[in-house]
């Protein structure tokens, strides 16, 4: 934000019921908190906006893609796979992505990792990332308070209990064409499956101007491991700096 907001106006949002937000969302399906994320645009006045998601925030800018698309001039996924938008039944198939199925068990999560918030995300920053060390201590605290209330852990297993609705709603418009331009980012050392498969299928689900690009030395969490190679990956995609 400090690096982009020299150039263009940017805006930063708790989603419902996380971190500052502390009013729940009536669901957790991605259209939904799409709906929620539109409200701030519409009540800030926000116009010719770039919308750009990491991880679950990604699954809810494609939601907003493809609910809101004359809200939009262009969107940004980073480090995510989409329900219902191939690979996604490999990636859910997986026995290495096992925590998906864990947070979609009713309230066994949160009896588990509540009191225990920092430990367990600890697990996957020291996990799926190229550099554990670029997610600092500050980092971690923040990242952990946000998640400190009872109501808000139970928020963020809410996303995964909402996986099965979000891939109905995503199924649904899959042949709706958008020309929107998309970027699909994705940690040159994030396991799994390769870029290009992630492309093709946000291909195959109806955009029609992806394109694909690999954050080098990161893991899955781009922003923290990198975030001067996704700064300039951002501001190439949004043209800032060009001469207009």
């Amino acid at each position: 934000m400090r690096e982009l907001g020299r150039e263009t106006h940017v805006v930063a949002m708790d989603l419902p019921g996380i971190g500052g937000s502390i009013t729940a969302p009536r669901s957790n399906d991605k259209r939904t908190l799409a709906r929620c994320v539109r409200g701030v645009v519409r009540q800030l006045g926000l116009r010719s906006l770039t919308l750009v998601g990491h991880d679950v925030g990604a699954q809810i800018a494609y939601a907003y893609l493809r609910a809101y698309p004359a809200d939009l001039r262009r969107v940004v996924l980073m480090n995510i796979a989409i329900p219902g938008v191939e690979p996604w039944r490999e990636i859910v198939r997986n026995p290495q992505i096992w925590h998906f199925a864990f947070h979609a068990v009713p309230s066994l999560p949160e009896k588990l990792v509540s009191g225990r918030q920092a430990a367990y995300f600890d697990y996957f920053y020291d996990r799926i990332s190229a550099r554990p060390s670029a997610i600092t201590t500050r980092a971690r605290r923040t990242y952990t308070r946000a998640y400190s209330r009872a109501q808000a852990l139970h928020t963020a297993f809410e996303w995964y209990r909402a996986f099965a609705r979000d891939e109905r709603d995503n199924r649904r418009v899959r042949h709706r064409p958008v020309t929107i331009p998309v970027l699909y980012l994705r940690g040159e050392k994030e396991p799994g499956i390769e870029l290009g498969r992630y492309v093709r299928g946000l291909r195959q689900s109806g955009l029609r101007n992806v394109a694909g690009r690999t954050i080098p030395r990161s893991g899955h969490f781009a922003p923290d491991e990198q975030p001067q190679e996704v700064s300039a990956a951002l501001r190439s995609f949004m043209g800032l700096g060009r001469t207009r």
